[in-house]
């Protein structure tokens, strides 16, 4: 077993899983045509395919960072996925020496010399720097696309990989915004962010963070321009078309306060979809981007999962032979503030086994002859160990009702149900409380608990209310430390002394506490000479700021 805390200069070299200088004829004077570019373009087809396809297939490739390494926590924006869940108040793995997740549990990933940092840092600007290289082989600088009489002499093909180029590149930036920064709800706009990449970047050794602003401003330029250019279509899920772009500038409104702006965009990315029935979620899912409800996914075919342990059934599911999870018993687990708070009446409730490992999921499974609770107990050599409680059974495998070994599960980056209630936020918080309600109660109670309504103000506020629906739909998905950053709330994962995380993750911060933001990795600032790092705060430790509490979970 690798150590799960690795110095910077341990890595290997960084592999690109697609040919990076494919810009090979040089433009010249002061830009090229259309027709030139067409022209160009036609002298390396196959190349610029190859990049294309690899700027998607690297979002949860395994060991994409470090090949020669094959570390168990590298697997792109899965991996960050989880990570940013387990940083956070509702997911946690067991405090043990499998757990290669343990740095986000004790928030030691600010420490800049360790790996998973440097991972989720990296990855996001891998794939930008292939969605620019792709962008040269179009445009020479990025204010020829406001030139509609050039971009109309370009053929489809072009304009369909600018769209997904830039909305890729706003997805970077969105994936690492939230988390070198406060947010808008904090006042912290003007703040130093992250640096901005763009065409006419020219010194990456003197590339200062830009602000909060910038990055998102820039996020909704790419966007609005890969909304004007995309339609429905795309060859696979595991692709951008208009949906998912009007779903990424969904996100960029909610994190900058547009809240109507926000609300209209979400309505238009769920136009086509449906959320999974009831039904569909009373056995072990999430597992297939053909389903209904996924507006775009990670594709993750047998042969890219290879039964790797650097696959998100890995260490999320609890239903693969080959895992960190299921073979070691190191199971992703739910925080029992959380789930004793989803009413016995919702179907999410089996998402978990309780604290006597049942779940009623486990009925519709067959571990090799073994069903319904007697799976939580059962123990198989270098296969299955025992449940713990809270486990999660959320997520199945291609092979259910049967768990096998293969790992091959695709991942959802975007499902309508965040979609409907990114709806209910928007319009709750620009000032449509009747029909954020009403939004909000037909999704809740057609699709997962026929017995709900809309809590009182006196149980909880109804921005609070979306938070715990965001919180139980979304779990495990990477939403957890994002959402609690941009409302500026507080990091509470225990209550006095009421909480079922191991002694070592058992601790709360008050929101806007220095702690809570990523460094940068040594790696960036060894090279970038102008990034002024985020300093401040302490390391959390066990049981501090006990009686903070966060509207939701109170």
């Amino acid at each position: 077993m690798k150590l799960y805390k690795l110095s910077i200069l341990a890595l290997a070299a960084l592999g690109f899983a697609a040919c990076n200088d494919i810009n090979d004829v040089e433009p010249k004077g002061d830009g090229i045509s259309a027709a030139q570019v067409t022209e160009t373009v036609g002298l390396i087809p196959s190349r610029s395919e190859a990049d294309f396809t690899g700027m998607f297939s690297m979002m949860g490739e395994p060991y994409f960072y470090s090949p020669s390494s094959t570390r168990a926590d590298d697997f792109g924006f899965i991996m960050a996925a989880i990570s940013q869940d387990a940083e956070g108040p509702d997911l946690q793995f067991p405090n043990s020496s499998y757990n290669w997740f343990s740095v986000c549990g004790e928030l030691s990933s600010r420490t800049p010399t360790y790996a998973n940092p440097l991972i989720r840092y990296s990855t996001p600007y891998s794939q930008l720097k292939i969605a620019n290289d792709l962008l040269r082989n179009y445009i020479t600088s990025e204010e020829q696309l406001d030139d509609a009489a050039f971009v109309e002499g370009l053929d489809s093909t072009a304009v369909n990989t600018i769209a997904q180029s830039l909305a890729i590149r706003a997805f970077d930036y969105l994936s690492l915004a939230p988390y070198f920064q406060f947010s808008y709800a904090a006042g912290a706009q003007d703040e130093p962010c992250v640096p901005i990449v763009t065409l006419s970047t020219v010194d990456a050794t003197h590339n200062p963070r830009a602000t909060v602003k910038e990055v998102y401003d820039l996020i909704i330029k790419d966007l609005t321009w890969a909304i004007n250019h995309l339609d429905v279509n795309r060859n696979t899920k595991a692709q951008i078309n208009v949906n998912v772009a009007y779903g990424l500038r969904a996100r960029a409104y909610l994190a900058t306060e547009q809240w109507a702006e926000a609300a209209a965009d979400a309505e238009k990315a769920a136009d086509g979809y449906t959320p999974a029935s009831i039904d569909e979620v009373s056995t072990p899912s999430f597992y297939d981007i053909n389903d209904h409800n996924w507006i775009w996914g990670y594709d993750m075919t047998a042969s890219i999962a290879n039964g790797r342990y650097a696959t998100s059934p890995s260490w999320i599911g609890s239903f693969s032979k080959q895992a960190y999870a299921a073979g070691v018993g190191c199971y992703a687990f739910i925080n029992n503030l959380l789930y004793n708070k989803i009413p016995e009446t919702d179907v999410r409730k089996g998402w978990w086994v309780d604290e006597n490992l049942h779940s009623p999921l486990l009925a519709t499974v067959d571990w090799d002859g073994v069903t319904g609770d007697d799976i939580s107990t059962l123990q198989v050599a270098d296969e299955k160990e025992p449940y713990i409680a809270y486990t999660n059974v959320k997520f199945g495998v291609p092979s259910m009702p049967s768990p096998t070994s293969l790992n091959d599960s695709d991942w959802p980056f975007m499902r309508v149900e965040e979609m409907l209630l990114i709806q209910a936020e928007g319009y709750a918080k620009s000032g449509n409380e009747s029909k954020a309600k009403d939004i909000l109660t037909d999704f809740v109670k057609n699709y997962r608990d026929p017995s709900y309504s809309v809590p009182s103000v006196t149980v909880r506020s109804l921005a609070d209310e979306i938070w715990f629906q965001r919180r139980v739909e979304l779990w495990g998905e990477g939403f957890g430390w994002n959402d609690m950053m941009r409302q500026n709330k507080p990091l509470v994962r225990f209550h006095d002394d009421n909480s079922n995380y191991p002694e070592a993750y058992k601790f709360n911060l008050p929101a806007k506490d220095p702690w809570m933001l990523m460094r940068f990795p040594q790696r960036e600032t060894n090279t970038n000479f102008d990034i002024v790092n985020n300093t401040g705060g302490v390391a959390p430790t066990t049981g501090i700021n006990p009686s903070l509490r966060d509207g939701v979970t109170d």
